[in-house]
């Protein structure tokens, strides 16, 4: 069942995207590491094999374990809110106690972590069916913990869940000013990790990279 939002929060999601659009500057929120020019995309999505999607009926997110310990008391969804927020505090066992998140997907700002979901750039579903079927277990989990590429993002809990396991032909960011660094990450994990594009796919990444 959907949250329901207070009238303050939407005002302000509001008001962050039309700022946005405008081309005002974003508040400082979150930023994955290894972001590649756009130039260096483009590059790298030439390089990546384009097929169809296969075994498209086998998944199961069981086969991608995530939110391991990454350290001490903190896993992996932890660090990314700690590392994609501002002003995080953190209680013993690493889980935010307050903080202010701001979402780069539709422009909103949360100051309660159980408004923000951490997104797979690149969903684990899709992701299984352009290549990780064939991977161990191991790594599978490397994905779906990765902190070194842009594949964590700390984000709007219902954006994420609307974006679900779709590719950029299928579904966009909300702000189309994002499009372009959302193409950019999204490119990079699938070339880091030799996961296959489809054509549609590459078609939308092409359009997304060249309006940069």
């Amino acid at each position: 069942m959907t949250r329901r939002r207070t009238t303050p929060a939407l005002l302000a999601a509001v008001l962050a995207a039309v700022l946005l659009q405008l081309g005002f500057a974003a508040p400082a929120g979150a930023t994955p590491p290894g972001i590649p020019t756009a130039a260096t995309a483009r590059t790298y999505l030439a390089s990546i094999t384009v097929a169809a999607s296969t075994h498209t009926t086998t998944y199961n997110r069981d086969l991608f374990p995530h939110w391991h310990t990454v350290s001490g008391a903190c896993n992996t969804r932890e660090t990314v809110l700690k590392r994609d927020g501002t002003s995080v505090v953190t209680d013993s066992a690493c889980a935010s106690t307050s903080g202010r998140w701001f979402s780069p997907y539709d422009g909103a700002t949360w100051t309660a972590a159980s408004d923000v979901d951490i997104d797979h750039m690149v969903p684990l579903k899709n992701a299984w069916i352009s290549g990780a079927w064939a991977w161990t277990t191991a790594k599978r989990e490397s994905f779906a913990n990765d902190l070194t590429n842009p594949q964590l993002i700390a984000v709007t809990d219902n954006v994420n869940q609307s974006k679900s396991d779709q590719s950029p032909d299928a579904w966009k960011p909300p702000l189309s000013s994002y499009h372009c660094t959302y193409a950019r990450m999204w490119v990079k994990v699938k070339y880091v990790w030799a996961l296959t594009v489809t054509s549609a796919e590459k078609s939308a990444l092409t359009t997304m990279l060249n309006a940069c």
